[in-house]
């Protein structure tokens, strides 16, 4: 049986159904850790979207930012950005 592989934007849909469904940030990235394992998206994550959603935002598309594109010279750091654009400095590291 073929296996579904998640995407960010499947991941952020899922998001406003548990938004709707009132639950809480946290118990809606347990949900996606239970379901979709280390591809969920981060509680910090979550936590932003869920911010969103309550502030009237649910578009779930990445937004262009503004500036020069960022050039990443380590495949596995932009594999991680691209996973998860809002990752700090800090919890990168902790990946390494």
């Amino acid at each position: 049986m073929p296996s579904f592989e998640s995407n960010k934007r499947h991941l952020r849909e899922l998001l406003i159904y548990f938004f709707n469904l009132k639950k809480s940030a946290a118990e809606a990235h347990r949900l996606l850790v239970e379901a979709y394992g280390e591809a969920a998206l981060s509680e910090r994550s979550c936590r932003k979207w869920f911010q969103k959603f309550k502030n009237g935002e649910f578009d779930v598309e990445d937004k262009e930012c503004s500036g020069r594109p960022k050039v990443y010279e380590d495949a596995e750091l932009e594999a991680l950005l691209n996973e998860d654009s809002c990752q700090t400095q800090k919890e990168l590291a902790f990946t390494f």
